[in-house]
């Protein structure tokens, strides 16, 4: 198998703290395979960095299999990179040509504060979900699986909703910085099943009114969530959590 090296010109941003003026640092990325992954091809920046004895480049990984959705960035102005349905761990060096600029950005939004460099603060996403993101369940032993007959078609969907990684490229991607795809992936994971019926009217009100007290922005639908998102959640879910809010207020009148 060929191993094409390249040369790359990062912009990368670089920010001390959350209070600190951030600015653009240019850094040389030198003899970079093309069989690297964008957070790779970083960690071969950072050992550069630490041998001369300056200051790594601070970002989130995890899983680095598309999973967990830590690994958010902006590249050239693309949440996750220029590739669809593609996370930053799963971007490929060989999607760049040697000498090439890539500038390189966390998710910009005010309820997503930047910790240092590309690192930022999503844990709103976490204050959301626990405004509504679960069932009540008795514990025990699991039920039969035929217990609960749920009907393939809400079943599929209901998945499809809950592959939501919550990595936060939609609200990166949006003019508005709104968490409505997010929001409603969640709600709608469990409003199609059976199981999330008794806190469905709550849920609805909770979690919207918790991504309100966040600060996220409103949805205009102009559809650079889905576009952006990298397990492509269909936009169907917005017009699903919307209905859900509705009728769950109307219910509390």
């Amino acid at each position: 198998m060929s191993d094409k090296k390249m040369n790359l010109n990062l912009k990368v941003w670089r920010q001390a703290g959350p209070q600190a003026k951030g600015h653009f640092q240019e850094i040389q990325a030198t003899d970079v395979s093309e069989h690297m992954s964008f957070l790779e091809m970083l960690d071969v920046v950072n050992d550069n960095l630490v041998r001369k004895g300056e200051e790594t480049i601070e970002f989130d990984h995890d899983c680095r299999e598309g999973i967990c959705g830590s690994c958010a960035m902006v590249i050239n102005g693309n949440p996750h990179g220029p590739d669809r349905a593609t996370t930053t761990c799963q971007l490929h060096m060989r999607r760049f040509k040697d000498g090439e600029s890539i500038t390189i950005e966390p998710f910009r939004a005010k309820s997503f504060p930047i910790l240092k460099d590309l690192v930022t603060d999503r844990s709103a996403f976490d204050r959301i979900q626990k405004a509504g993101g679960y069932i009540s369940a008795n514990t025990g032993s699991a039920q039969d699986a035929n217990n609960i007959p749920v009907p393939k078609k809400k079943a599929d969907l209901a998945f499809a909703s809950a592959t939501c990684i919550g990595c936060g490229a939609c609200v990166a991607a949006c003019k508005n910085a709104s968490a409505a795809l997010f929001v409603s992936a969640k709600i709608s994971h469990l409003a199609l099943l059976p199981q999330g019926e008794a806190e469905r009217s709550e849920r609805a009100l909770g979690m919207v009114a918790q991504m309100d007290a966040e600060g996220f922005g409103a949805c205009t639908n102009t559809g650079a969530c889905s576009a952006s998102c990298p397990v492509e959640i269909s936009l169907e879910n917005i017009a699903r959590m919307n209905r859900e809010f509705m009728f769950a207020s109307l219910k509390k009148k």
